[in-house]
């Protein structure tokens, strides 16, 4: 544990890093991929340029700070991150060298204010902070490797099936070359692909919801096609059936997780919806007593995915209902056949779906979740009874 002197010196930091804000956090990349250019293959690159990471990463640190002597409040945290450190394969030797980029980059920045003594706090804090995502990764390593089917590092898969889900998605089924089994999931999480092409300048990992239940043979991954997306892009144009990928083993702390007796709402925006169709189809695989409710929005039917494998599960099972958004439906959209509602997400429109006891799944744009969020805290659903996903580096809603 950390002593009563270094949780007041890392406490006192805390305007010294609220001043700088994501700066600081740029300046550590920056210093840190001109010194160790070998891990830009670890990296998302994209996130950087986005400067996403950077925020994200100052978040994290800032909240290490204020939450030093209360390191429970960071649990949750602490799993999501340890979940995605194991898609991008991160090693305990890694961790040293990203703390001597932090230190130097507190030394460099904070000028007279950063001491010896803030120095050592520092060091201190952030190696304790190390173990324990170094000792949790080995544990999320080691399961993977152990469970029936499961593997350590990359295994090559096949790319059996790629089918287009819409004009902006389009789904891969991947098939381990060595026709064994492969480890089951918990629908909601994601698979890390390490794509290596001439296209690409470094290694780029990336990592992608699960779309389909788990069946112990292949996996399912659905892909958006980003505008300046090197990996998406790739596999939309560039990669076809039968050409291989590198995969790391199915991790993420996003999952469902709920009672027989718990009504389960869905609710996704745009491409969010990926893990609610893997988290669909395991409750209507397991045959769920409760009722299932799938909420969907779009910009219009040329982007709707899984638009008619929703409509047949819907003939299929009584429990399930569905309604759709489309912000702009174009003149091929038919309304009460392809979409509900025009517009937005309003829940009030599917008041009688917001019921007290029912556990809520949604993922999509941040400012689309934060909008659920709020409309569902107004129906005066708890939070804990929210789940969400955040594709990219994470942000609170």
């Amino acid at each position: 544990m950390l002593d009563s002197r270094t949780i007041q010196v890392i406490k006192s930091t805390i305007p010294l890093l609220e001043s700088a804000g994501p700066a600081l956090t740029q300046h550590f990349y920056q210093r840190m991929f001109k010194h160790n250019p070998e891990l830009k293959d670890v990296f998302n690159l994209a996130h950087q340029h986005s400067g996403g990471q950077p925020v994200a990463l100052f978040n994290a640190v800032a909240a290490y700070a204020k939450n030093i002597d209360n390191l429970g409040a960071l649990g949750s945290a602490v799993e999501r991150i340890a979940h995605k450190h194991t898609g991008f394969l991160i090693q305990p030797e890694q961790y040293a060298i990203v703390g001597s980029h932090l230190l130097a980059t507190l030394k460099e920045l904070g000028g007279e204010a950063v001491t010896e003594e803030v120095l050592t706090a520092w060091a201190d804090a952030y190696g304790f902070l190390a173990n324990i995502f170094i000792n949790r990764e080995a544990q999320i390593y080691q399961e993977s490797a152990q469970q029936d089917g499961g593997w350590s590092g990359v295994r090559e898969f096949i790319i059996s099936e790629k089918k287009a889900e819409s004009l902006e998605i389009a789904s891969f089924v991947l098939t381990p070359v060595d026709g064994k089994a492969v480890k089951d999931f918990v629908p909601g999480q994601y698979l890390s692909i390490k794509a290596q092409h001439p296209k690409l300048a470094f290694d780029e990992i990336r990592q992608y919801s699960l779309s389909d239940a788990p069946n112990g043979q292949s996996y399912r991954i659905t892909v958006k096609r980003e505008l300046n997306g090197q990996v998406s892009n790739l596999l939309h144009d560039v990669l076809q059936v039968g050409d291989t990928l590198s995969v790391m083993p199915p991790a993420g702390d996003f999952t469902l997780a709920v009672q027989a007796e718990t009504p389960v709402v869905l609710i996704s925006a745009g491409v969010g919806q990926t893990p609610m169709k893997s988290m669909l189809n395991q409750l209507l695989k397991l045959k769920h007593p409760n009722t299932v409710t799938w909420l969907h929005a779009c910009e219009h039917g040329g982007v709707h995915g899984f638009k008619s494998a929703i409509k047949n599960k819907l003939g299929q099972h009584a429990n399930l209902a569905s309604h759709v958004w489309y912000r702009e439906p174009t003149k091929a959209d038919v309304l009460g056949q392809d979409y509900d509602f025009v517009g937005t997400m309003n829940l009030n429109s599917v008041a009688d779906k917001i019921v007290a006891n029912a556990h809520y799944y949604f993922c999509g744009p941040i400012g689309f979740m934060a909008s659920i969020k709020q409309q569902l805290l107004a129906f005066g659903v708890p939070s804990e009874q929210m789940h969400y996903e955040v594709f990219g580096p994470h942000a609170e809603l």
